[in-house]
């Protein structure tokens, strides 16, 4: 083992202190030698997971094009190659080291290129022990920490010649001065906090991005006014649970102030995510039935219908309490549209707990749910519990819960039809540049024939015509 490696490490990870997080304005550099290292050289940048990764994904491609790096389309031809990973799930691990496994004869016939493996998975130690002894064509590995090191990192690793691996297991920073290469050109993400303190027992992210830290609201509005200054049409404000947002800076009714402050200045549109049940107040009830351009989509996971699963989950709600705050909503936002995350198959789940699920489901009618079966993560407490259901048995529960999502979803959609909504345009649809697709301010998608003249960006009226379980089709008018 090398000894210059810093080589991550769960159990100090988990730890939480009360320590003020530092928020750093002037820590990202890059070095005078590093400057220009990028000139004439490509790029490639593969993100996977969430909306948390595709924003870090920004940073990391904005740092390689001050660098002087320009972005190709394919690794084969790229100088630099960017895995940036999620470890939510087993399937997204496995995918991510097949894609690494193909680039062993690309790297072969091309000793200089450097690929690295950084985000999530990079934060847990046995995919960077498997790494280190099955895929040797990984020169850099480096975590969600430590982002703003990437020229040192990526200059140090041509100098030697020599892998690198650079991963701290820590609660975290808050840095300022990171440069971004938005993907979009009229949405964009805002980071309000980082991290996590929630350790839902099935869950990895407290481990791989730390504790729950806020940025200064100033920052954050900054970005915001900049954003709007630039043209940008609508803004999502990101966190791993939005809801506590301030907390750590002692403000009070911190992410319902925050939201309120960031609807005023009139920016056409502005969303959120992710919220946890626990720490939806009703100030923020208050504030989304208060603004208009405040989008009246919530997501709003429930995991699982029964409360001894919810229990063993770690998730400090029962459905009594989530269906009580869901009527709420709904009662103070009647045309609000909700999405949910759901997972079946935890550890010895019975039917009887299944059915419960199912019934939540009923109860919510959800527009949109994300299922999953569930997925054993190294290093959470869940991963240590017995578990006696055979993976038949969950394989037939996902399906039967996909088919419930998909009737009310199909519902939902299908009492758009002969309505006219606004819709945000994105773009040409992939299969048929004759139609555009863009979405509702309830965050259903539609694809439509445009009206001569429109382009991505654009807000625009579209009557809807037709509903499919998961889209709608229409025509601008």
């Amino acid at each position: 083992m090398k000894k210059n490696w810093n080589l991550p490490d769960l159990k100090t990870a988990r730890i939480r202190t009360k320590e003020n997080t530092l928020i750093e304005h002037s820590l990202f550099e890059i070095p005078e030698e590093a400057r220009n290292m990028g000139s004439g050289k490509k790029y490639f940048l593969r993100t996977y997971g969430c909306q948390a990764n595709e924003r870090d994904g920004e940073t990391i491609a904005g740092i390689l094009e001050e660098m002087g790096y320009t972005a190709t389309p394919t690794w084969e031809d790229a100088d630099v190659v960017l895995m940036n990973t999620c470890a939510v799930r087993e399937g997204a691990e496995q995918k991510v080291f097949g894609e690494v496994g193909q680039m062993k004869h690309i790297k072969k016939a091309r000793p200089d290129m450097i690929i690295a493996v950084c985000g999530c998975m990079a934060q847990e130690e046995a995919v960077v022990n498997r790494i280190i002894t099955t895929y040797r064509q990984v020169d850099l590995v480096f975590g969600t920490h430590n982002i703003y090191r990437l020229p040192k990192l990526l200059y140090e690793t041509y100098r030697t010649k020599k892998r690198t691996i650079e991963v701290f297991s820590k609660q975290g920073e808050v840095i300022e001065n990171l440069p971004a290469r938005r993907v979009g050109t009229h949405k964009a993400y805002v980071n309000i906090m980082y991290g996590c303190d929630k350790f839902c027992t099935y869950c990895i992210v407290p481990y791989t991005r730390g504790k729950e830290r806020s940025r200064l609201k100033e920052d954050i509005m900054q970005e915001v006014n900049e954003l709007i200054k630039d043209g940008y049409k609508e803004i999502t404000l990101l966190g791993q649970n939005v809801n506590a947002y301030g907390k750590d800076l002692g403000y009070a009714d911190g992410f319902a102030n925050l939201l309120e402050e960031v609807a005023k200045t009139g920016i056409p549109r502005l969303r959120f995510v992710t919220s946890h049940p626990w720490d939806f107040t009703q100030s923020m009830i208050d504030v989304i039935a208060k603004y208009p351009n405040i989008m009246k989509y919530i997501h709003l996971p429930v995991q699982a219908g029964s409360d001894e699963v919810l229990r063993r989950m770690g998730r400090r709600y029962t459905i009594a309490e989530y269906k009580e705050l869901f009527d709420r909503i709904k009662k103070a936002i009647p045309d609000c549209a909700f999405t949910s995350d759901i997972i079946v198959g935890f550890p010895n789940e019975t039917e009887e707990q299944f059915q419960k699920t199912l019934e939540i489901v009923d109860y919510c009618k959800y527009d949109l749910a994300y299922t999953f079966i569930y997925s054993k993560r190294a290093g959470t407490p869940a991963a240590l519990m017995e578990d006696t259901v055979d993976r038949s048995v969950k394989e037939e529960h996902l399906q039967q819960l996909i088919a419930r999502v998909a009737k009310y979803a199909n519902e939902k959609n299908q009492s758009y039809v002969g309505k006219t909504e606004w819709v945000l345009v994105d773009g040409p649809s992939k299969k048929n540049s004759d139609v555009y697709s863009g979405y509702t301010e309830t965050q259903h998608l539609v694809n439509f024939r445009i009206k001569e003249g429109t382009k991505a960006g654009d807000l625009v009226q579209v009557k809807i015509l037709e509903a499919k379980s998961f889209t709608l089709d229409g025509e601008q008018i």
